[in-house]
């Protein structure tokens, strides 16, 4: 089944990218923050969301055990 159709791949998926990009722009920034608006401006608000997340633990906390049961 496609990970669009199943709920617990897409947050798995969601939580992968917001992840990704928030590890690459604590490595190289300027990767991320060079494209703010326009469709690759998305990997900059996961990337803030990511960070948010970071600080904002519980969120994480949360969202782990459905990932841990869908593997």
């Amino acid at each position: 089944m496609s990970a669009l159709f199943n709920f617990q791949s897409l947050l798995t998926v969601l939580l992968l990218l917001i992840c990704t990009c928030t590890y690459l722009r604590s490595i190289i920034p300027s990767i991320i923050d060079r494209n703010k608006t326009g469709f690759l401006g998305i990997f900059w608000k996961f990337a803030r969301i990511g960070k948010s997340l970071i600080l904002n633990s519980i969120y994480v906390y949360f969202c782990r055990p459905s990932i841990v049961h869908s593997v």
